[in-house]
């Protein structure tokens, strides 16, 4: 998704409340960058639209919260496949 960087903030933020999602997947659907999904989430989206920002930062922070756990399931599953 191309086009308006003020649009293309709000459709990840309404995205990104929605699924939960993490800026890695959020990119991945969006076909962008992380670097470009955070810019957006972070910055973008602070100055058009603060109530949606708030929202979107209390996702980002539970998921950098549980990154950890999301880390240790992957590397669970890679060496113990039969575990998951």
């Amino acid at each position: 998704m191309k086009g308006d960087p003020e649009e293309r903030a709000l459709a990840l933020g309404e995205y990104v409340i929605e699924t939960g999602a993490t800026v890695r997947s959020a990119a991945q659907k969006f076909g962008i960058s992380k670097s470009t999904v955070h810019k957006d989430l972070t910055q973008r989206l602070k100055r058009s639209n603060r109530a949606l920002y708030r929202d979107v930062r209390k996702v980002l922070e539970r998921n950098k919260e549980e990154r950890h756990l999301r880390g240790g399931m992957a590397t669970r599953h890679k060496y113990h496949p039969e575990m998951v």
